[in-house]
């Protein structure tokens, strides 16, 4: 058999021994000398082995001395003099009893690496004992040699040798590191012929074994008939239900185990204070800690290690530190959990502090070691540090770990260093799974989707690791979005090809996938197919219909896994909360919603209760929502953001400018958010100066460069009317955001600029952005008020067919107003009748004005029906409707329309504008004779409609909307507001500067064509906000 590993000849063998023997008997005394004295009568008959008078017995070393009793066992520790001693024994043919072999094939088979002489020797052995082939058995096994030693037990089996636990516990462990299951099985059942089942080490090795392999079941019912259980079966039990997730029965058998009575070892408490901190379970932790000092066992390398491992988990980091600087004994696993425990934490200046006293120990940093110190360099302000990490790591010759190379990768993908991370992943000299995992998923949070679907193909086409749940859970996060619906269909199929349709995480993947893809019946149709689904199964579909704004069915998910048993979590009510979008959705769903998070305690959840401030407000109870808001004691950014924001969309801009200045004297940091919400609030106020102001506070907190105040700033200066101040903050194209160019497009739209926005929506194309939702809202916008209509349909049936945008509402009102404005009513109510969506009360408004324009009865009388169906007291509509009938000089209408508003007690907001001087603002009403210039300001009106009159000025008297005389009409327009604040602005604006008009309504057509005809005249320069202008 020896012949079959190409072992040395007899002779070789013999050699190194026989060498050895030489050295160690030169340089030792001669009374202690390993050979005996040569007597000069003839050698006397051998010496038995055991026998105190053997030569060894007097040897100094206490290893040889006890070779006659204990054979090589204490030698094997001294693998030099071991050698010495079976050169001496076969050069002076010492006796070697069979226990003596045994012991001798036992040391030589230590090393794995060459099992060779251990197998000649045991084909040598004159006698071999059961013991000798127990020896065998057990050596080949840890060579790796399983082959040989099941071939071995089939030669004890020929030969009658009794089995024993020793030898069938060792070739389960073979069975249980080759995956061979059925030679698992088949040693199982030997055991139970052999009547061995009550053997320990073989019931403890098949607990392994079946845990190992995921058989939970069978490991369960083996320990449960075990007849007699000590520490190292109950510790394997805990091994293998942990290992399958189930690490809550693991628990609950350590807690049997303490009842039974039996006492925890360190291998014991090491793997459940590991299961506490997996758990994050703090009160059994700290339990299981107390058990670990009454035990004394806290001293033990191995359960000190993993009492920090769990602290860490625990957020306990104190008690982790206290711990690690009272161990006496510290090896790399103590510096490698505190490091971990601070990497997890993000804490990067500890972790290399505890690296730096590491290496002043003499402990050299390993492959785990420098995992944990990239992990915790991945954000991008502490790259650098991960480039000086990454440097250690060629030093020490570890980066050729695939370990080491994946966790780099994850971090310069991490820091935005994608082109770094590619590099690493395609010179890597070894891959594995998940290295191919890393870089997929590094593709799909930079957004290159398309090369993460490649790579996946790549990665199908090698042989370098199977793609598991991972791989295709990160390849689905690839195809997330409806223009890559086909994509996520492939991986689908390939999914179920490879049988993993039912793992848990390749079902929330497909679930999310589905979800995005706006595919509902889809996910639903996952999660019926699900065989259990956890909370984020239910959060992903409930967040699916919350993405629709489907409110009814998210509550029918919601109320399905309460009944499921499934505890909600803060993501699942958040969830819920952000689907609630109308005062209709508030009353049936948000407000019972409210109730039960003040039932269940989740009040006191701050991302919960900001989200209920949302809730409100976008239901349009800002009154609840600022209610909410003044509850809250502990009042964070996000609290502040969330009132600011909730302020900004009601229109209560000055509001919200307010609670700025609040949370500034409370003393709360600014976050970009805040900072972009208060420059939207200035850009929906046209508040030029606060504006200014809030952009140089950007500046000053470093904030200026964030992309999220780059583009609030921008739009607040394009509806400030300051397009050059917004033309200097774009980013350079290459790395401009979307936004920005939306901005940008929707800028040049707002001032008329068709072919400047055009020009920019192809440019933004040219540079590989995509155009998304709000791009073409912005786009098809600039075609409505240059009155382009072809153009205008024709963007609008591109969006889906050649972007893959899906069409939503704004964008069907764009092609409604742009078909009204041009009085082409039949296209717009055929596209209202086709649309995707269904229409809303921006659609019926936006064809009831331009009905009005074109004085179009019968289509204003329909849209104001429908607008007025969806709301009966919208004012807008009975205003709109009242204007198309004194358009029409139908007065009777419009008397019998506003006796019907007081009736319903609804009354239309009175038109004011104002003008800001500094810190004054002077308010105009029409006809106001209430400001303290309003002589001098009704003076310049005079002088104003003198000069008018001298360029051609006559009065738009269509504007005038009450059944009076031209010259009653004429004097009405003449005294609109917006007027009276022109007249004031002339009077104390100095000249060159602008004047700044705000008005809460639209402008009137008089009025524009005034202010058209002074600018033209080039007296000063006029910008009015808050309104439309026709």
């Amino acid at each position: 058999m020896a012949r079959r590993f190409g072992h040395r000849s007899a002779a070789t063998t013999r050699a190194r021994p026989r060498h050895a023997a030489r050295r160690l008997c030169s340089t030792a005394a001669a009374p202690c000398a390993l050979e005996a004295p040569r007597p000069p009568a003839p050698l006397p008959p051998p010496l038995h082995a055991a026998s105190p008078f053997h030569p060894l017995a007097t040897h100094p070393h206490p290893a040889v001395a006890a070779f006659p009793s204990a054979g090589f066992s204490l030698l094997a520790d001294h693998p030099l003099l071991a050698r010495a001693v079976h050169g001496l024994a076969l050069r002076r043919a010492l006796p070697l009893s069979a226990f003596h072999r045994n012991t001798l094939v036992a040391f030589y088979f230590r090393d794995r690496a060459s099992p060779a002489p251990a197998l000649h020797l045991f084909d040598e052995m004159p006698r071999r004992t059961p013991s000798s082939w127990y020896t065998a058995v057990s050596g080949c096994v840890r060579c790796g040699l399983h082959s040989t030693a099941f071939a071995l037990l089939r030669d004890m089996r020929g030969r009658d040798v009794p089995l024993s636990g020793f030898a069938l516990a060792s070739l389960v462990t073979a069975c249980e590191r080759r995956g061979w299951e059925e030679s698992g099985a088949a040693i199982h059942a030997l055991t139970h012929r052999a009547g061995l089942m009550g053997n320990v080490y073989i019931g403890t090795a098949l607990l392994h074994m079946y845990g190992s392999r995921g058989l939970v079941s069978d490991a369960r019912m083996l320990f449960w008939e075990m007849p007699e259980r000590n520490v190292v079966s109950w510790t394997a039990i805990m091994v293998a239900l942990s290992s399958n997730g189930y690490v809550e029965e693991a628990l609950g058998a350590y807690r049997r185990m303490r009842r039974e009575g039996v006492t925890c070892n360190a291998n014991a408490f090491a793997t459940v204070v590991s299961l506490c901190g997996s758990l994050e379970d703090e009160v059994a932790g700290l339990q299981v800690a107390a058990h670990v000092v009454v035990s004394g066992l806290q001293r033990h390398v191995s359960v000190a290690n993993s009492l920090i491992t769990m602290f860490g988990n625990l957020r306990r980091a104190q008690d982790a530190e206290r711990l690690f600087d009272r161990m006496e004994e510290r090896d790399r696993i103590s510096w490698n959990a505190m490091i971990s425990m601070y990497s997890h934490e993000g804490v990067c200046g500890k972790c290399f502090i505890v690296l730096s006293d590491m290496r002043r120990g003499g402990v050299r940093p390993d492959v785990t070691t420098l995992c944990s110190l990239v992990s915790v360099c991945a954000p991008s302000d502490h790259v650098a540090l991960g480039s000086g990490v990454h440097s250690l790591c060629v030093r020490s010759g570890l980066h050729s770990s695939v370990m080491v190379a994946n966790a780099l990768v994850n971090m310069y993908s991490a820091a935005g260093k994608l082109d770094e991370a590619e590099c690493l992943f395609w010179n890597m000299s070894r891959r594995d799974a998940v290295s191919w995992n890393t870089i997929i998923s590094s593709y799909v949070q930079n957004d290159r989707n398309a090369e993460a679907l490649e790579t996946l193909v790549q990665l199908l086409q090698t042989d370098e690791g199977p793609p598991n749940h991972m791989t295709f859970s990160s390849a689905l996060g690839a195809c997330s979005s409806p223009e890559a619906f086909m994509d996520g269909r492939t991986v689908h199929a390939m999914i179920l090809q490879r049988s993993l349709q039912n793992d848990l995480l390749v079902c929330n993947s497909l679930l999310t996938m589905y979800s995005k893809c706006n595919s509902m019946e889809d996910a639903e149709r996952i999660f019926q197919l699900m065989p259990c689904c956890d909370v984020v199964s239910c959060n992903v579909l409930i967040g699916g219909y919350a993405a629709l704004e489907d409110v009814t069915n998210a509550m029918h998910g919601f109320s399905w896994m309460r009944g499921a048993g499934i505890k909600p979590n803060y993501i699942t009510v958040i969830n819920i909360q952000g689907a609630c979008k109308s005062p209709d959705d508030l009353h049936s769903y948000g407000r019972p919603l409210h109730a039960y998070i003040t039932q269940t305690g989740f009040s006191s959840d701050e991302y919960i209760t900001n989200s209920l401030i949302t809730m409100y407000a976008t239901c349009g109870d800002l009154e609840s929502s600022t209610d909410i808001f003044c509850r809250i004691n502990n009042k964070s950014a996000i609290s502040w953001n969330a009132i600011i924001a909730a302020n900004v969309r009601h229109g209560r801009g000055e509001e919200a400018l307010k609670l700025f200045m609040d949370l500034r004297h409370a003393g709360n940091k600014l976050d970009r958010f805040c900072l972009a919400e208060c420059l939207s609030s200035s850009a929906s106020l046209a508040s030029l100066e606060e504006g200014m102001q809030l952009h140089g506070l950007s500046v000053k907190c470093g904030l200026h460069y964030d992309s999220h105040v780059v583009n609030a700033a921008m739009d607040m200066y394009g509806k400030c009317g300051k397009m050059d101040d917004m033309l200097k903050l774009i980013p350079d194209p290459a790395c401009r955001p979307t936004q920005c160019w939306n901005t940008l497009i929707s800028g040049y739209a707002r001032y008329g600029y068709f072919k400047e926005a055009e020009d920019t929506f192809k440019h933004m194309v040219s540079m590989g952005q995509k155009p998304d939702y709000v791009t073409f809202v912005a786009l098809l916008s600039a075609c409505s008020h240059a009155g382009l209509v072809d153009k205008g349909i024709n963007y609008y049936n591109s969006m889906a067919s050649t972007f893959g945008v899906s069409p939503g509402i704004k964008h069907c009102v764009c092609i409604v107003d742009l078909l009204g404005r041009q009085g082409r009513f039949a296209e717009a109510e055929k596209f209202i009748e086709e649309m995707p969506v269904l229409p809303n009360d921006l659609i019926w408004r936006s064809l009831l004005s331009s009905s009005r324009t074109h004085k179009n009865l019968y289509i204003g009388r329909k849209a104001a029906k429908n607008l007025l169906e969806l709301d009966p007291f919208d004012d807008s509509a009975y205003v709109l409707l009242s204007n198309l009938y004194a358009t029409n000089a139908r007065w009777e209408d419009v008397d019998n329309l506003r006796t019907h508003m007081k009736t319903i007690k609804l009354n239309k907001r009175p038109a004011c504008s104002w003008l800001k001087l500094k810190n004054e603002v002077s308010t105009f009403g029409i006809g106001d004779r209430s400001h303290m210039h309003a002589q001098k300001i009704y003076a310049k009106l005079d002088e104003i409609l003198l000069k008018l009159r001298e360029v051609g000025y006559v009065a738009d008297t269509s504007s005038a909307l009450h059944d009076t005389d031209e010259e009653q009409k004429e004097q009405n327009l003449w005294n609109h507001s917006e007027k009276l604040a022109l007249a004031y602005g002339l009077l104390v604006v100095p000249e060159c500067s602008t004047i700044r008009i705000f008005k809460n309504l639209r402008v009137c057509a008089d009025c524009h064509l005034v202010f058209k005809l002074i600018f033209g005249d080039s007296w000063t320069s006029i910008q009015i906000f808050g309104c439309t202008l026709d």
